[in-house]
């Protein structure tokens, strides 16, 4: 009977250990860094958390991950179906107002954050220079909203067909 018993906890540590490497394959694969996961937007494991705020900045955002690593609070930001050699100037800006946020939220700044595309996994640094190119652009968006009219974009014209003010566009590329 003993032997059975020593089988059977044999058994258990080896699957336990499968399941452990199986984990962190998986992590890997995932993008996201060592650490806790204290903050989760995909709706894949849990309930989708409330969106981070700052009322200073008048914005708030839903990051895919917030990681503690090394006890700082690190955004993480997945575009799974993205096949890019270098990060997107958007997903960069995207990437920055979560670290804005977090800034405001946890009272400390993010030194970096992370992009996950299909292929890769890009630290971005959020330095004085990135975020005060937020500031920046956050400022024009608001002047923007408050302007007669505004420019549309034309440097994109795929966007351009695929935009949904385009049947009533007389800028449009496409």
């Amino acid at each position: 009977m003993s032997t059975s018993w020593l089988f059977l906890a044999l058994l258990l540590a080896v699957g336990g250990l499968v399941l452990l490497a199986w984990s962190q394959r998986q992590r890997a694969a995932s993008g996201l860094p060592e650490g806790r996961i204290v903050y989760a937007d995909t709706g894949a494991w849990q309930r989708c958390e409330q969106p981070l705020f700052s009322q200073h900045y008048r914005l708030s955002g839903k990051p895919d991950y917030l990681v503690q690593e090394r006890g700082r609070i690190v955004p993480v930001e997945v575009k799974p179906h993205r096949e890019v050699n270098k990060p997107y100037e958007g997903d960069i800006l995207q990437l920055a107002t979560y670290c804005l946020l977090v800034e405001e939220e946890y009272g400390q700044r993010p030194r970096y954050g992370y992009l996950k595309y299909s292929e890769g996994v890009f630290r971005v640094d959020y330095t004085k220079a990135l975020r005060q190119e937020l500031l920046i652009r956050l400022a024009t968006m608001r002047r923007d909203l408050r302007a007669r009219d505004v420019a549309p974009n034309h440097s994109q014209p795929q966007r351009c067909r695929r935009c949904g003010h385009r049947e009533h566009c007389n800028r449009r590329l496409a």
